[in-house]
């Protein structure tokens, strides 16, 4: 009975924070990188999950390891998320897990403040910027101070994404910062006609995009206090 009752504290832990952090149990499952079923089944406490799976639920919703077996009450959100009603400073398109998890340490490891909203896809990015996800014939209904947009994405590639966000007289002037494998030049010309700003290869750390994030106007404006970036010390 004693065994069943901390499962069930655990799962109702985990599933608070999954609510106040605003993942469904899809998401949520898919950014650990466990099945859906035994994200439900630990939320339920049908069942005890390894140290292992306990961790990786810890990162993908921002909190340490032992904030999970903290009793839940009023307690902040969850670092480097937008909460309920609240818009992000940062929108991060990108739908690998592991690029997401990497430049989400990377910044949280910097002491970065900022609220960042994730979306996993082209039209999810689009959907959180405009009231339909035609972009450009839509109304603008979160305006986040940076865009960071990998260019290849399911649904709706990159490319089509900046396209219709530079195209939208409201949108446009929002700086966005593109996420590349490689440094194709085409693909890198094409960006910067459409108006991106600057591109970074991935993986996104916090030493490229403090090399790149100066050169924005009001570039000191994008973070809350914390650790900002400098210009790049040159030998």
């Amino acid at each position: 009975m004693v065994h069943r009752d901390v499962r069930k504290q655990f799962g109702m832990a985990i599933k608070a924070w999954r609510g106040r952090s605003g993942f469904s149990q899809e998401e949520l499952a898919w950014r650990a990188g466990l099945h859906r079923t035994y994200v439900a089944d630990i939320e339920r406490g049908a069942r005890n999950p390894s140290l292992q799976s306990i961790q990786k639920l810890a990162a993908a919703l921002r909190l340490s390891f032992s904030t999970l077996f903290e009793p839940f009450g009023d307690i902040p959100h969850p670092p480097g998320t937008d909460q309920p009603g609240q818009q992000a400073d940062i929108l991060f398109v990108e739908d690998d897990a592991d690029d997401v998890a990497l430049t989400m340490e990377a910044f949280r490891r910097a002491n970065v403040k900022n609220s960042i909203h994730v979306a996993s896809d082209g039209v999810e990015a689009l959907e959180y910027l405009f009231s339909n996800e035609s972009g450009n014939r839509g109304t603008l209904k979160n305006r986040p101070k940076l865009i960071l947009l990998d260019l290849h994405l399911p649904r709706m590639d990159g490319m089509e994404v900046l396209r219709r966000i530079k195209a939208d007289e409201n949108a446009r002037t929002i700086p966005v910062i593109i996420l590349t494998s490689s440094q194709t030049s085409s693909q890198i010309m094409e960006c910067r006609r459409l108006g991106a700003e600057f591109y970074i290869v991935k993986p996104v750390d916090f030493e490229r995009f403090c090399a790149v994030i100066p050169r924005l106007s009001g570039y000191w404006k994008l973070f809350l206090p914390g650790e900002h970036c400098h210009e790049p010390k040159t030998s």
